[in-house]
């Protein structure tokens, strides 16, 4: 299972954001994408994930598994995107979160079974019924990426994940969420600004 970007550019009003970029990235590991703010990695984020607004242009091609993603809706993509803010429903419980990305065609039964797994596994055993707004930063931040993680993605995006944490609770993140990716073997891009962020893996300076 591979991601790979080959000749990827993307232009706005025909000006190109980004020199064109090519990259693979195999199941398990994690690429870095380095750059300053403004210079199009949230964007190029958005190109692979299916998310890209019409204003912009895309050129290339992006292929999962050697086959091409680029005509695919979003929603068919099964590419996973975790972003640096928690993105939690406010009006669901932790364990309708985590069900929401999860198939509807799952029987309940089975759903409540692998949100309990993955809570444990998180170390958030009997958090089902846990309201968001009573969670601390660190846990909302797991909540977040447990829900990115239990639609079983193909690949991950992450964009920015850490860059709101304090510097404990981002070194013990950042580790997590590594392991995570190499559990679930999948390939993943990171981008930042933050070289303290980057995975022990390539890094692409946009």
């Amino acid at each position: 299972m591979t991601l790979k970007l080959d000749k990827v550019r993307i232009s706005y009003n025909n000006i190109d954001l980004f020199n064109e970029i090519s990259l693979e990235v195999k199941k398990g590991e994690i690429t870095t994408i380095m750059g300053p703010s403004g210079c199009g990695k949230s964007t190029l984020l958005s190109a692979i994930s299916g998310s890209l607004l019409p204003d912009f242009k895309l050129y290339g091609d992006i292929l999962l598994e050697g086959e091409s993603v680029i005509a695919m809706p979003m929603e068919s993509r099964k590419i996973g995107i975790l972003f640096q803010d928690d993105m939690l429903f406010p009006h669901m419980n932790i364990g309708s979160n985590l069900g929401f990305a999860i198939s509807q065609y799952i029987s309940k039964k089975s759903r409540k079974e692998k949100i309990d797994e993955v809570l444990e596994t998180a170390d958030l055993k009997g958090f089902y019924k846990r309201d968001p707004a009573t969670l601390s930063g660190g846990q909302r931040a797991r909540i977040s990426l447990l829900r990115s993680l239990v639609a079983e993605p193909k690949a991950l995006l992450l964009d920015e994940p850490f860059s709101k944490l304090d510097q404990e609770l981002k070194d013990k993140m950042r580790t997590f969420v590594f392991d995570q990716i190499k559990r679930m073997n999948i390939p993943a891009i990171l981008v930042t600004h933050n070289p303290e962020d980057s995975a022990c893996g390539q890094i692409i300076n946009l």
